[in-house]
């Protein structure tokens, strides 16, 4: 079996992730050896007592900005070869289902979640590889959106979802197109069925009926999908 695929979070609040990396998908893919989880918590290279983490902006301004040599030293650590060393950050490039189905493949993502005011710009010129956002919003540190590109990504790897690559295929955005709507038993409830096409046992009807669903609702919702 290949090796696992290697994710290490950097961020000063390493309890935010604890949970969630061990909850639902990700605690089996890790426990079916497809990726190995690290956190690192960026105090443990601060260079005083006080684990200090940030220091004022030059130039004056609001809020603290955090220092460059305790990201240089933490990522120079857990750095490989073929890490992809991610800045979750709102310039950031949007991130897509394309962006979790490249980086699915590759062996080793370093995760850089900032806080306070940002990351000294350092850090991005000298070792940052790709900058990422989840949205056009402002969250208090990077971590919750670290968690979001990593769950995309992980769920992508092979074996860690139950149905496999058809599972993969039917979801939002794989193919371009919001998913059609799902239903299971009972038939009908509180007055409302199940469509009959679904009840059918007839797979070709049912496929032509579940592609018209997902156009038309990618059409209502997301028309900038299809262009």
């Amino acid at each position: 079996m290949n090796a696992p695929m290697q994710i290490d979070v950097l961020t000063v609040f390493p309890g935010m992730l604890r949970g969630f990396l061990e909850e639902s998908m990700l605690r089996r893919a890790a426990r079916l050896g497809r990726v190995a989880f690290r956190t690192v918590d960026l105090r443990d290279f601060a260079h005083d007592a006080r684990r200090t983490a940030d220091d004022r902006p030059y130039g004056g301004g609001p809020g603290m900005i955090m220092k460059p040599e305790l990201w240089f030293e933490a990522i120079e650590t857990v750095r490989t070869p073929e890490a992809r060393i991610i800045l979750m950050t709102p310039s950031g490039r949007r991130f897509r289902q394309a962006e979790a189905s490249r980086l699915a493949r590759e062996r080793h993502l370093i995760f850089v979640c900032g806080h306070y005011e940002g990351i000294d710009e350092r850090v991005r010129e000298a070792l940052v590889t790709d900058e990422l956002s989840i949205g056009d919003y402002v969250l208090t540190n990077g971590v919750l959106p670290a968690a979001v590109v990593l769950d995309a990504v992980v769920r992508l790897l092979p074996g860690v979802l139950g149905g496999g690559e058809e599972a993969v295929r039917s979801e939002s955005f794989t193919e371009g197109l919001l998913e059609a709507p799902q239903y299971t038993r009972p038939a009908v409830y509180r007055g409302m069925a199940v469509p009959a096409v679904l009840q059918s046992g007839n797979h070709g009807e049912t496929e032509a009926w579940r592609a018209g669903q997902a156009l038309d609702r990618t059409v209502r919702r997301r028309p900038d999908l299809l262009r």
